[in-house]
């Protein structure tokens, strides 16, 4: 069953009920993570919870489905080359969530790289914030994978 989550602005990453915030650096340039980035259908090369992904309405939106059967239908928010990209999770078939935005900021690091930082911002009922906060271990691993996958991958071209 699918259901429709509230509509929130890219303020959302910085106001959310919850909050999950990480932060690597990685050797691959800004401009070519942020390519990684945008190349929806991609996303399953580097992030292996993403069992399929496709862009829609001319890449404004995304159909994304993870690992385990979880769908998403998402409205990319911000799509800012070589700093920024942000989607908002309009429906899924998740129970207990309300609302959820995603945010991938970029930066140059000192030494050529860039340094990535995701924020994970969720609404949804106490059971699901509750687990939500539970699993932030198990998220920040696959976040510190999915990094490393896309550094790897940007690094064989």
């Amino acid at each position: 069953m699918t259901h429709r989550l509230r509509s929130v602005g890219l303020e959302y990453a910085e106001t959310a009920p919850v909050r999950l915030v990480f932060v690597a650096e990685i050797s691959a340039p800004p401009e070519a993570v942020f390519e990684a980035f945008a190349d929806v259908e991609g996303w399953p090369r580097w992030y292996r919870q993403v069992k399929q992904a496709r862009a829609t309405d001319g890449g404004k939106r995304r159909e994304i489905r993870l690992v385990g059967g979880t769908r998403f239908h998402e409205t990319v928010m911000a799509s800012d080359p070589h700093e920024r990209y942000a989607y908002r999770v309009d429906e899924t078939n998740a129970p207990g969530l309300r609302a959820l935005l995603e945010e991938w900021t970029l930066r140059p690091s000192g030494s050529g790289g860039t340094v990535v930082r995701y924020v994970f911002a969720v609404d949804g009922t106490v059971l699901l914030r509750g687990a939500v906060r539970a699993l932030r271990p198990g998220l920040r691993r696959a976040f510190h994978q999915a990094v490393r996958n896309l550094d790897r991958m940007v690094a064989a071209g």
